[in-house]
């Protein structure tokens, strides 16, 4: 029935403190759940996160990339948010969550819906939502080290990257009350994270309809797009 009711059966059915969700394709160091653990000795934090890469990062130059994108976001983004107590997002594959807050948000996480039916993607983006707007804080661990399994096709790349951008769209909106309440990073981050992207497809569809339309190259589009991405 989907990765959400089985970690509501689970979490249910545990008698713990702290419940540790890892995915089925992922393999954590002996060391993550004491480290975690650590992070979560403060009643005030509510969830935290080790840090993703990937184990067949050598199978091709797709793993690889996808590799250098996880130690970005996990390093760039999760570490910058978690200086202001708000991950936005803990990370599925590993992240470690305080059981007695988990309990109080189950019914809101289960009836989650989409396009009016339940919903099943975005747990991990959604349930650190439903953590930070019960006023808890959210971790990032960097040592806390987790190998996952990526794509290593191009097709299941860009089906995971569009579940991924639905859930970051669809959960932002959310977190949206949440924002004036943390720091104004996050605002600045939320804002980049999504008008950003918008603002890029629509240079993308511009340049493509001045080509196709003026059959001349949009260069001055190629330029900006390559320094941004830079």
């Amino acid at each position: 029935v989907g990765k959400r009711k089985a970690q509501i059966a689970a979490i249910t059915q545990s008698s713990g403190d702290l419940i540790l969700n890892v995915d089925s394709d992922t393999t954590i160091a002996p060391d993550v759940v004491s480290k975690l653990a650590h992070k979560m000795r403060d009643p005030a934090v509510g969830a935290a996160m080790g840090q993703m890469k990937a184990s067949n990062q050598a199978d091709t130059w797709l793993t690889r990339l996808i590799d250098m994108e996880y130690w970005i976001a996990c390093n760039e983004e999760r570490a910058a948010q978690a200086r202001f107590g708000a991950v936005m997002c803990c990370c599925g594959p590993c992240a470690m969550y305080r059981r007695s807050a988990m309990l109080s948000l189950l019914d809101q996480y289960e009836t989650q819906l989409y396009r009016g039916k339940p919903s099943d993607f975005g747990e991990d983006r959604h349930l650190t939502i439903l953590m930070l707007s019960a006023g808890f804080r959210t971790e990032y661990v960097p040592s806390a080290i987790a190998a996952t399994v990526v794509p290593n096709t191009m097709g299941v790349y860009l089906r995971q990257q569009l579940r991924w951008a639905r859930s970051t769209f669809r959960d932002t909106l959310l977190a949206l009350p949440l924002l004036p309440g943390l720091d104004r990073y996050l605002t600045l981050d939320a804002i980049g994270q999504n008008v950003g992207l918008l603002l890029l497809a629509l240079s993308v569809l511009t340049g493509i309809g001045q080509f196709a339309l003026t059959a001349t190259v949009p260069w001055w589009t190629i330029l900006v797009i390559g320094s941004m991405t830079l």
